[in-house]
């Protein structure tokens, strides 16, 4: 996070020389006269724009979806923080968090075991998912996580999606041929309607925004449900208190309706709510 310390007043050359000089990320918040000017921290928020409705770039080049746009209006609501957005791969997000070129991730990450030894999470969900197996329309052979042995499945590496997979060739013998992309959703898409793989671990309530011929289907029990959270540094106290504060704005955004309302507009329904 980067802070401003506020000065009251400042000769008319030191403002010369400042010109000269590199411009800082974070702005000062007027006050009345006489009273020293607020800080403001700048908080980075990471984030991978390739995923539709929820983090990406639209038609007019602008960052948006669900999760853009929960976190813009978070910070509104923040006293003396602003957020600014740093676009990357989604498998470098975590890293680029560990070296602390962002502050937070904003990219619907699920918590499970893994992630939790090394990242501190907030506490409150803004949304929930539910993961199944998903397959070609016309494929009716594969049924649950058991029928994909000896298949390739596509997954996204650092993903919740993954680590299930990983996890469950730890225990069968490496029997899943897994097959990391770093491309889009509709790319996966296309790869198993194709038949160049065989299926992929998804949250089903997104499929019908990335997949919208219908190319594809959930098949089988569901395989997890997620808690859906922001991932900031462990042992940073800086960080829990931004933990913290988000925790508190998306406990209101909730009893106001406006988290569920946000929901609605880009996922066309509320996932807000945990899933039975």
């Amino acid at each position: 996070m980067k802070k401003l310390t506020a000065i009251a007043m400042i000769p008319l050359f030191v403002f010369a020389l400042a010109a000269c000089g590199t411009k800082n990320s974070s702005t000062n918040v007027s006050t009345s006269s006489g009273s020293s000017p607020a800080k403001v921290i700048t908080v980075i928020a990471g984030t991978s724009p390739t995923f539709k409705n929820v983090t990406f770039i639209d038609t007019n080049n602008k960052l948006t979806g669900f999760d853009i746009e929960l976190v813009r209006e978070i910070f509104k609501r923040l006293p003396g923080y602003q957020v600014e957005f740093s676009q990357a791969e989604f498998k470098s997000l975590l890293l680029n968090l560990e070296t602390k070129k962002i502050d937070f991730v904003v990219n619907q990450m699920e918590k499970n075991p893994e992630r939790a030894q090394k990242y501190l999470f907030n506490k409150e969900p803004y949304a929930f998912w539910k993961t199944r197996v998903v397959v070609a329309k016309d494929n009716n052979s594969i049924n649950s996580i058991d029928d994909l042995k000896g298949k390739k499945v596509i997954t996204t590496a650092t993903s919740a999606s993954a680590t299930l997979l990983e996890n469950y060739n730890k225990e069968h013998n490496n029997a899943i041929n897994i097959v990391y992309q770093n491309g889009a959703a509709n790319d996966q898409v296309s790869q198993i309607a194709s038949g160049r793989v065989d299926a992929e671990i998804y949250p089903d309530f997104l499929l019908p925004d990335q997949d919208p011929q219908g190319l594809l289907k959930p098949v089988g029990p569901i395989l997890s449900r997620s808690d859906i959270l922001y991932v900031f540094r462990k042992d940073d106290p800086d960080e829990q208190v931004l933990a913290d504060k988000i925790d508190q704005v998306i406990k209101e955004m909730r009893a106001d309706g406006s988290l569920a309302k946000l929901s609605q507009d880009w996922l066309k329904l509320d996932m807000t709510k945990p899933q039975v």
